[in-house]
């Protein structure tokens, strides 16, 4: 194995949490072949450099703390990063119900002041749609706008 670039990729990887595939993609993209990659991968595994629980930990709080994203958009955005579903369940669990429902009635009411309509059941459509776009599951949307 290269040395070079075992070490190129562990500092791919302590810079920031990554996938197992943004890691192999990246991987494919230094010109390694099929074989080394799988043996690279599973070295920065061993060493801990990689781990798909912990990254998946911090994605999606990170997205739902800095960008209010839904649960829903969450899992998609993990899913395109081809991680496991254990580790999509696990990453969504560690998303509290208060902060969850604190942060989607923010959502709504900052987007209640923002919407111009005048007919009140166009802008409670808008508004929940706006929130389901986010990623936000439907049901919650409309139990929290009903709880308003």
């Amino acid at each position: 194995m290269d040395k070079v670039i075992l070490n190129k990729a562990i500092k791919y990887c302590t810079y920031q949490e990554r996938s197992q595939q943004e890691v192999r993609d990246k991987l494919y993209e230094w010109g390694l072949h099929r074989n080394d990659v799988e043996q690279m991968i599973a070295q920065l595994v061993s060493d801990n450099y990689l781990n798909e629980q912990r990254f998946a930990i911090a994605y999606a709080g990170g997205k739902f703390r800095m960008k209010g994203w839904g649960r829903i958009k969450i899992k998609l955005a993990l899913k395109q990063k081809k991680v496991s579903e254990y580790c999509i369940r696990k990453a969504l669990e560690e998303i509290s119900r208060s902060d969850y429902t604190k942060t989607l009635s923010k959502i709504l009411s900052s987007k209640e002041k923002e919407v111009k309509e005048k007919n009140p059941l166009k802008k409670k459509y808008k508004i929940a749609q706006y929130a389901i776009s986010r990623g936000f599951e439907p049901e919650l949307v409309w139990e929290e706008m009903r709880s308003e």
